[in-house]
């Protein structure tokens, strides 16, 4: 029987029991098949993935309770996922209520789970126990194998339901569970799994618990990687500040638990800041799950942090006579942060665990930083100081920006002419955003050839001269003050930044639209920062597309297709003109040698064309790759040039 050491309010500890009588059972699993998006969010790749964080949050749970202290994941060539940990074992005895084996219960039953009456596991990222019942139902087969009494138990399951009854297997030291699943295809959209995408998630897994180690392989591609870290939030704060130079030579880093009602809880938060930079880098998790939408315990970090230093400031002569107060954003310019939290049943919003909404959580992380805060300032007041004078530095910045974007704003509304849109946009007829188009597109001569092949009724089209200022370098006031980037915000109306507006969107696609040639591609990729960074929620609403106009036309007799690019067209060599010899193939140099005609009917047309949607799956690898390609480094991006140029295809010469 497995057993752990829970903390009671006395600071004693007491051992509690994980058996079958601690799996609590809520309802059934009916509809997880039905409805899929309401249990993973989707049934696209970020979906897909959510299978394999549930079932590691499971053997990241068995960690939390101090029972694990290694996990193997392992994708095979087969398109199973196997998750593989050393702690207690699910139990197989027979539940007492359910006269099934526990493992069974858990595998099938929605809402079953060790985890509901904060017994058996203090803290949980599972905690809405669907976790490892809707992995099984949405895939087409399920094996689990648990190592417990000295037995090594087996079970399988097809599409959520028991096809191998749980059985002996073998005699086996230790414990241990190990769960492999294979993705329904009838469910999702395609099953691929991105390794960077599961490498990323293991790794800050392992940053949030010092002490545990992970192992990945991939036996599609042979890549094997292993993570474990000692110093746990110093290590994740110096990660997500990478090369750039820190105003502090260590993080603050605060750690304090305590009992609130009753309720265990605990934070761990780690906070530096760039010497150079604008953009805020905050990580929050509770029990090891990322919170992306944050929630309250950020909004008690924020709070707190803006609280602590403005009165530390006017007390310990941060400011001169007449300075005013800081503001939240001055002081977060440049953060670098991660918020670990831990809780026994946290509420959040919605099953995939964006956004943290327990009240209680938001006044203890206030009170804790505050306290830890100012104990701190107290203790380093040189580099208090230091750190209330880049917010200072910022402070200016964003006074700047903010009159930048109040004479922005003022010329739109007093230019009559046009109404406050840009006399170079071609507007759609169609006042309803919803069936409205905005074509952004490279120079005059394609938005010549773009105009007379749209659809006047919905599709406006906007051309920009020349490339756009890369506003990854640029500060912001100097952005604003250029020429297309106006147009395009103008043309857009929603604002920028803390300005933006959904309400004032006029379209509910903005495409892209460039040559096939490497020019088109930097300016595709400087169009895709100055949305990423001014205009964010643009991209996670998924209103901004790539169009994808042909490289190639071939042509012979009365045939003729179209090829994105060089692989296309030799397959239509192969294919459509096997055989034949003669075969005329025109290079696409530019959209401008491209008939009104031919653009339609290849790249805009609805019934026809190809838009690839903008994503951000992962903000933390957008975040470094803008950083790093379109930032201020040259020599980080030497390096990166000249580790990954053997990878480049189609480059002009």
């Amino acid at each position: 029987m497995g057993t752990m050491a829970q903390p009671d309010p006395e600071g004693t500890r007491r051992t509690v029991s994980y058996t079958a009588k601690s799996i609590s059972v809520l309802e059934g699993l009916e509809a997880v098949r039905k409805r899929p998006g309401m249990y993973i969010g989707s049934t696209d790749g970020r979906g897909l993935h959510h299978l394999v964080w549930e079932v590691v949050d499971n053997a990241v749970d068995e960690h939390l309770a101090g029972h694990a202290t290694k996990i193997t994941v392992t994708i095979r060539t087969d398109g199973a996922v196997e998750v593989i940990d050393n702690g207690r074992g699910i139990p197989v005895e027979k539940h007492p209520r359910e006269r099934k084996p526990a493992v069974e219960v858990v595998l099938t039953k929605l809402h079953a789970g060790g985890k509901f009456d904060q017994q058996s596991y203090a803290v949980s990222g599972g905690l809405h126990g669907v976790g490892v019942s809707v992995v099984n139902a949405l895939s087409r087969k399920t094996e689990v194998e648990v190592v417990r009494d000295g037995k090594r138990h087996a079970i399988s399951f097809a599409r959520g339901k028991r096809k191998k009854a749980l059985e002996v297997i073998g005699r086996a030291k230790r414990t241990g569970t190990t769960v492999r699943f294979w993705p329904d295809e009838e469910i999702f959209d395609e099953v691929l799994f991105d390794d960077d995408v599961v490498l990323t998630r293991l790794r800050e897994t392992c940053l949030l618990n010092p002490g545990l180690r992970i192992d990945f392989s991939d036996e599609r591609t042979g890549r094997k990687e292993t993570f474990e870290f000692r110093k746990g939030l110093a290590d994740f704060v110096n990660d997500l500040l990478g090369d750039d130079e820190a105003v502090l030579s260590k993080p603050v880093i605060v750690s304090r638990s305590e009992v609130v009602h009753d309720r265990s809880l605990a934070c761990d938060i780690g906070v530096n800041w760039q010497a150079v930079g604008f953009d805020e880098r905050v990580r929050s998790y509770v029990n090891i799950i990322r919170t992306a939408d944050g929630g309250a315990h950020e909004e008690g970090f924020r709070k707190a942090i803006t609280g602590t230093l403005n009165r530390w400031g006017e007390q310990n002569k941060g400011f001169k006579k007449g300075e005013p107060r800081l503001t939240g954003d001055a002081i977060r310019e440049g953060m670098v942060g991660v918020i670990s939290v831990k809780m026994p049943d946290p509420q959040f919003e919605g099953q995939t665990k964006g956004k943290l909404g327990s009240a209680i959580m938001r006044g203890f992380v206030e009170r804790t930083v505050n306290e830890a805060l100012s104990e701190w300032l107290d203790s380093n007041p040189t580099l208090g100081r230091k750190i209330i004078k880049k917010a200072q530095v910022s402070a200016k910045a964003h006074e700047a920006a903010r009159q930048a974007r109040d004479l922005t704003r003022r010329k739109g509304i007093l230019d009559t002419q046009s109404a406050g849109l840009p006399g170079k946009l071609s507007d759609c007829s169609s006042r309803n955003p919803e069936e409205s188009e905005l074509y952004v597109v490279e120079g005059d001569s394609a938005g010549g050839s773009s105009k007379l092949a749209r659809d006047r009724h919905t599709q406006a089209i906007l051309p920009l001269r020349g490339k756009v200022l890369n506003v990854e370098k640029a500060q912001l006031r100097r952005a604003l003050a250029n020429a297309e980037i106006q147009n395009l915000i103008k043309a857009i109306g929603t604002g920028i930044g803390d300005d933006f507006d959904y309400a004032k969107l006029r379209y509910h696609k903005i495409a892209i639209l460039s040559d096939a040639d490497v020019d088109g591609g930097h300016i595709t990729t400087l169009l895709l920062t100055f949305f990423y960074r001014l205009m964010p929620k643009l991209v996670d609403g998924g209103h901004l597309y790539i169009a994808q106009p042909p490289l190639y036309q071939l042509r012979k007799g009365t045939k003729s297709f179209y090829a994105m690019n060089d692989g296309e067209r030799d397959r239509l060599l192969k294919t459509e003109f096997k055989g034949q010899v003669n075969v005329d193939i025109a290079r696409f140099k530019g959209l401008g040698e491209m008939d009104a005609e031919q653009l339609w009917s290849t790249t805009m047309d609805p019934a026809q064309r190809t838009l690839l949607r903008v994503t951000i799956d992962h903000a933390e690898r957008a975040e470094q790759v803008f950083a790093l390609l379109m930032g201020e480094s040259a020599a980080d991006r030497r390096e990166w040039i000249e580790a990954n140029a053997r990878y480049a295809e189609n480059i002009d010469a």
